[in-house]
C-alpha cells in the first residue's frame, strides 16, 4: 500500500468566522465519521494548522502564510491506499469538501521507511 499526504485547503477570501461551540461539535463529528469510514486507511489523522506562521527564505523571515495565496493550508492527514484512485475517492468524501474547501492528494516517496 502507498501512503498519501492529504493537504486541506480553504479559500483565503472566504470570511473566517470562528464557529460556535455547537457548530464546532458538528464539524468535529463529521470528521470523526469520515475517519471511521476510511478506517484502517488512516495512518496519521494529522491536525489543523493555526492561521499564523513564518516563512523563511534564506536569511529573511516574514510573518504569516503567504499573502498572495488564494488558498490557505488548513491542515493535513496521512492515509494509505492501494492506488492513487482509491486515495482520490477517500478525498472526495472528506468533510472539507462540503464547506467549499479542497484536498490536495500527494503520494509520499517513502524515504522515511526503514530499509528503503
Amino acid at each position: 500500500m502507498a501512503k498519501f499526504l492529504f493537504v486541506y485547503r480553504n479559500d483565503s477570501e472566504r470570511p473566517c468566522e470562528q464557529p460556535s461551540p455547537e457548530e464546532m461539535q458538528t464539524i468535529m463529528a463529521k470528521w470523526g465519521e469520515w475517519f471511521q469510514q476510511v478506517g484502517e486507511g488512516i495512518v496519521n489523522g494529522g491536525d489543523a494548522l493555526m492561521p499564523t506562521g513564518k516563512t523563511v527564505r534564506g536569511s529573511t523571515v516574514t510573518d504569516g502564510p503567504l499573502i498572495e495565496a488564494k488558498e490557505l493550508v488548513g491542515g493535513f492527514s496521512i492515509l494509505q491506499a492501494d492506488t492513487y484512485d482509491q486515495a482520490v475517492e477517500y478525498a472526495k468524501t472528506c468533510p472539507i469538501i462540503e464547506n467549499g474547501g479542497s484536498v490536495e492528494v500527494r503520494e509520499l516517496a517513502g524515504f522515511d521507511e526503514k530499509g528503503g
